[in-house]
C-alpha cells in the first residue's frame, strides 16, 4: 500500500501522516509547506502530481484553501486551489496505471445553513460562501471522475481541532490564546451551535477508510460525514475553555460574519454503520489536551 497525501503539512494532514505511519503504510505527502523538500509540491503543478502519483494504490486529498474568510478576500485563489486544483489530482489519477481510489475532503460548508438537525449527507446543498461553493463544485469533479471508473469516497468534516498547528484565528485557538493570557473572548453569536470534532478522531475514521477501500470490498462510497454529532453554542465553549484554563477572561458580543453559516449538527449514522466509527474524544478532553500542548509551546 503507498498513499498520496495531498496537504500533509495542514492541520489535519499532520496528524492522520502519523496515523498512517503507525499502520505502516507508506505515504507520498505532496505540499508546498512541507519542511522535507522530497515532499514539496503543489497540486496546481501537474508535474508534481505525475512525480507524486507513481506507485500509488490511492490519494488523500486534504489540500485546499481551508479557510471561509480567505476564500472571501481572494475567491480567485480559492477558484484556482480548490476546483482546478482537484480537477488537476483527479485526472492524474485517471492516467495512472494505477488507478487509484481518491478520498476527497469536504466541508459541512456545502449545506449552507440548515435549520433542522442533526444534517444528514443528503440534505440539500446550498453553500452560502465562497469557500463552501468550491467545495461544491469540487465535489462535482470527484463524482465525473466516478463517472469515468475511478472509486472515490467524498468526506466532509465539521469544525475540526486539537493540533497545535492550527490557523490562530479560528475559533478553538482564539479562545485557548485569549483565555491563557486573560483577554477578552470574541463570540461571534454566543447562541451560535457547531459539531467540533477533535482531529485524532477524524483521523482514525480516514485511516479506516483507507482500509475498506483497500480491502476492495467497496468501488466508491456516498458522502460521509466525520462529525461528532453533538452540538455546543459558543458560549459553552467559552465558559468550557476558560475553566479548563483557570481564566479570569470576560466574554465580548461580536456580530456573526453575514456570509457564516450560524449553526450545524452533523449526523455521523453513516460513519457509524459502515465503518464502525464514532467521534470517541469528548470536546473537554480535546480541549484539555490542547491547552496542555499550547501551554509546552508557549
Amino acid at each position: 500500500m503507498k498513499i498520496l497525501l495531498t496537504g500533509g503539512a495542514g492541520l489535519i494532514g499532520t496528524t492522520l501522516g502519523r496515523f498512517l505511519n503507525r499502520e505502516k503504510i507508506e505515504i507520498v505527502e505532496l505540499d508546498p509547506r512541507s519542511s522535507l523538500e522530497k515532499f514539496q509540491g503543489d497540486i496546481l503543478d501537474p508535474k508534481s502530481l505525475s512525480d507524486k502519483i507513481k506507485g500509488c494504490t490511492g490519494i488523500i486529498h486534504l489540500a485546499a484553501v481551508s479557510r471561509v474568510v480567505t476564500a472571501q478576500k481572494d475567491p480567485q485563489l480559492c477558484w484556482k486551489t480548490n476546483v482546478e486544483g482537484t480537477r488537476n489530482v483527479l485526472l492524474e489519477a485517471l492516467r495512472s496505471s494505477q488507478k487509484p481510489w481518491v478520498i476527497y475532503a469536504s466541508s459541512r460548508e456545502v449545506y449552507g445553513q440548515h435549520l433542522a438537525f442533526p444534517v444528514k449527507e443528503e440534505a440539500g446543498l446550498n453553500p452560502l460562501n465562497t469557500y463552501g461553493r468550491s467545495k461544491v463544485c469540487a465535489e462535482m469533479e470527484v463524482l465525473h471522475a466516478r463517472s469515468l471508473g475511478l472509486r472515490t469516497s467524498i468526506v466532509r468534516f465539521s469544525n475540526v481541532y486539537g493540533g497545535d498547528n492550527d490557523h490562530e484565528d479560528r475559533v478553538i485557538p482564539a479562545f485557548i490564546a485569549g483565555a491563557l493570557r486573560h483577554i477578552p473572548l470574541r463570540l461571534e453569536g454566543p447562541e451560535n451551535v457547531f459539531d467540533f470534532t477533535h482531529v485524532e478522531d477524524v483521523a482514525r475514521g480516514l485511516v479506516k477508510l483507507v482500509h475498506l477501500f483497500e480491502s476492495e470490498k467497496v468501488s466508491s462510497i456516498q458522502p460521509l460525514h466525520f462529525v461528532s454529532g453533538r452540538g455546543t453554542k459558543l458560549q459553552e465553549l467559552a465558559d468550557l475553555v476558560q475553566v479548563i484554563c483557570k481564566s479570569s477572561s470576560a466574554t465580548i458580543e461580536i456580530p456573526s460574519r453575514t456570509f457564516d453559516v450560524y449553526s450545524f449538527i452533523g449526523d455521523p449514522d453513516h460513519a457509524r454503520s459502515l465503518l464502525d466509527w464514532s467521534a470517541d474524544i469528548s470536546l473537554e478532553e480535546g480541549l484539555s489536551r490542547m491547552v496542555h500542548t499550547l501551554q509546552k509551546v508557549a
